[in-house]
């Protein structure tokens, strides 16, 4: 549970809260380490959004009317191991009371390109944006959608360095693909429950 605070919102609250992970700045925009922010994007094009940032906003947020749900989408203006600094706020903003209801959208090197993967809660997985929400919420009890990445050829690079770079030209079908799906998973989340998900795309 989240502690209240004075920028508690007192309006009705959202339904889920979504933060996609990735490093700001162009360099990094089309890298695999910002999938999670290209599901993000892919939500704001299909319900007219705009991200925008506030003065003291460590992110940039928009809050899209999905029929009759609100549905908060964000991406952190920190880089991806300071994500945690993003996350406090905007559960709070957006009324997020059950961290179920909070879901972090990431890339996943232990995922074959193309798939995807739902989960509550566990390990972090090495993820640097993981383990900085955890660390601010104090709690791991947040829904993830991983989006598989794959990973390099053995001997040829380190991950950190793969995830930085961008995908191979025959990657990206695969990759544009598995990000609309993700975004399915997440407009499927406004109505049904984290089992349906995980039992839906998981399988996939």
């Amino acid at each position: 549970m989240v502690r209240r605070s004075r920028n508690e919102r007192t309006g009705t609250p959202a339904r889920l809260l979504v933060v996609g992970l990735g490093n700001p700045g162009e360099q990094y925009a089309q890298t695999r380490h910002n999938a999670g922010v290209w599901v993000v994007d892919e939500l704001v094009r299909r319900h007219g959004g705009r991200l925008r940032r506030g003065r003291r906003d460590h992110a940039v947020s928009d809050e899209l009317r999905v029929g009759p749900h609100r549905l908060a989408v964000a991406v952190p203006t920190t880089y991806m191991n300071e994500s945690g600094r993003a996350v406090v706020p905007l559960v709070r903003r957006y009324g997020i009371d059950d961290l179920s209801r909070l879901v972090v959208v990431h890339d996943e090197l232990d995922l074959p390109v193309g798939r995807l993967k739902v989960k509550l809660g566990g390990g972090m997985a090495g993820n640097n944006g993981l383990k900085s929400i955890r660390s601010h919420l104090r709690a791991d009890e947040f829904a993830r959608i991983r989006i598989g990445v794959g990973k390099p050829e053995s001997g040829t690079m380190k991950g950190r360095d793969y995830v930085l770079r961008r995908p191979a030209r025959a990657e990206r079908p695969e990759l544009e693909r598995v990000v609309a799906e993700a975004a399915d998973a997440i407009e499927y989340l406004l109505e049904g429950d984290i089992e349906g998900a995980m039992n839906r795309f998981n399988s996939a």
